[in-house]
Order: structure tokens, then C-alpha cells, then sequence
């Protein structure tokens, strides 16, 4: 799509999204939202991206290969489950707390995680497929 006022809505666009889609998933153990919608908000942001300038300009922007952000996210979103409850003695996914800073944030930042890596492994895919 070649559109003048897609490119450059999404240059001012992308780093409010980025930034909203952090707040989100910030206040989200604590009120609604966390890391599902926070990964929604930023996943659309970089799909905007790709259908502005390309997928080629979506993954130079990310810099990361989408299906190693989904592998880093199950990563992230299983060990706090074993830190919070194995480590303590406790059952599994047991919530654990050093200030602010808990196990169900990291479990959300894995949630976060996962879906921007799964939304952006899904466009780019259908987005490749459309170019050929």
C-alpha cells in the first residue's frame, strides 16, 4: 500500500502506541489490561508498520525475528511460575513479590511477549504471502 498519509500517520503513531501498549501492560496485574491487550496494542503498531513501508522495513524496525520474541515470551511467561511456587516451596505459579516488581509481571511481560511474537509471525506471513 503506498499511501502518504498511512507512512506518516504511522511514524507518529508507532511510538505512542509502543508507549501505550508499556502502560498497559504495567497497570495490568493491579487493574485491567496486562500483558495480553499491552501485546494486542504493540503487535498493531508494527503490523501498521508493515502495511505502511513493507515487512522488510517491519523486521529492521523490530530487529528480532517474531518467532524468537513468541519463544523468548514462553520462556519468560513459564519460569516465574517455577520461581514464585518451586523455589518457595510452594505450588506452582505461587505469586512472589521483591517491591513493585512481582512474578505475575513477569508472567504478563511472557504473555506480552508471546502475542506480539504470534500477531507479527501471522502478518508477516500473510503479508509475504500477498507479495508473491
Amino acid at each position: 500500500m503506498d499511501s502518504l498519509i498511512l507512512r506518516t500517520g504511522v511514524r507518529l503513531l508507532l511510538p505512542l502506541m509502543l508507549l501505550f501498549s508499556i502502560f498497559i501492560l504495567w497497570r495490568g496485574h493491579n487493574e485491567p489490561g496486562g500483558g495480553f491487550v499491552g501485546g494486542l496494542i504493540c503487535a498493531v503498531g508494527f503490523a501498521l508498520h508493515a502495511l505502511a513501508f513493507g515487512v522488510r522495513a517491519m523486521r529492521l524496525l523490530l530487529k528480532v525475528d517474531p518467532r524468537t520474541v513468541l519463544g523468548a515470551g514462553l520462556l519468560v511467561g513459564i519460569l516465574p511460575g517455577f520461581v514464585g511456587g518451586l523455589l518457595s516451596g510452594a505450588p506452582y505459579m505461587t505469586s512472589q513479590w521483591l517491591g513493585a516488581v512481582g512474578t505475575p509481571l513477569l508472567f504478563d511481560i511472557g504473555v506480552y511477549l508471546v502475542v506480539v511474537g504470534a500477531i507479527l509471525t501471522m502478518v508477516e506471513t500473510l503479508m509475504e504471502e500477498g507479495e508473491d
